[in-house]
């Protein structure tokens, strides 16, 4: 209730942008609390059609968070999300390792229309190309298949202002049915 009064105050009595102050607080306490130890949580499972399915693991700090509903949502949107973009193979972008960042980088270097471009605009163009590839890798640089204004980071962060508790996205799998290791051998001869 005193943070309604303050919006109002800070905006002049402005019931819109009281909302969005509040709003823009909420994010901004979510920042806060994103250095805190989030080893409680839950997994999550989605299978879809028998054929294929995600678990993820989602941390948060308490385990009276990691029960309520609001939480368990999130992990089930998340974990309808990991099977919904199967190019996504990492939780963020810091989770990528350098070979791969190196190797996106070398692609985008070779490319034939930037060799006439001059070194410092053909390194922006690289590091653009380079970091919206390493964006499609990672589930938080998502689009939310929900509603695709919405990054999944921000839908995260949103659960964290509403929860009042950091959250973590720590990994996930994908199985499909029927897809191989690129081990040649079958189960009888193994």
């Amino acid at each position: 209730m005193m943070d309604c009064k303050k919006a109002l105050a800070e905006t002049g009595g402005d019931i819109e942008k009281a909302q969005e102050y509040l709003r823009k607080k909420g994010l901004s306490t979510a920042d806060k609390k994103s250095s805190r130890l989030a080893a409680e949580g839950r997994i999550g499972a989605y299978i879809h059609d028998s054929r294929i399915g995600v678990l993820i693991e989602v941390n948060c700090e308490t385990d009276f968070v990691g029960r309520s509903e609001k939480f368990k949502e999130l992990v089930d949107d998340l974990a309808m999300q990991v099977l919904a973009c199967p190019q996504v193979q990492f939780v963020s972008v810091e989770d990528i390792p350098e070979s791969i960042v190196s190797k996106e980088k070398e692609l985008e270097m070779q490319r034939d229309y930037l060799a006439s471009k001059p070194e410092n605009i053909r390194e922006k163009i690289v590091e653009g190309r380079v970091s919206k590839r390493l964006g499609e890798l990672a589930l938080l640089e998502q689009p939310f298949v929900k509603d695709d204004s919405l990054l999944v980071k921000d839908l995260v962060k949103q659960t964290v202002a509403a929860l009042g508790e950091n959250i973590k996205v720590r990994r996930f799998v994908r199985f499909t049915l029927g897809e191989t290791t690129g081990d040649t051998k079958t189960e009888t001869e193994a």
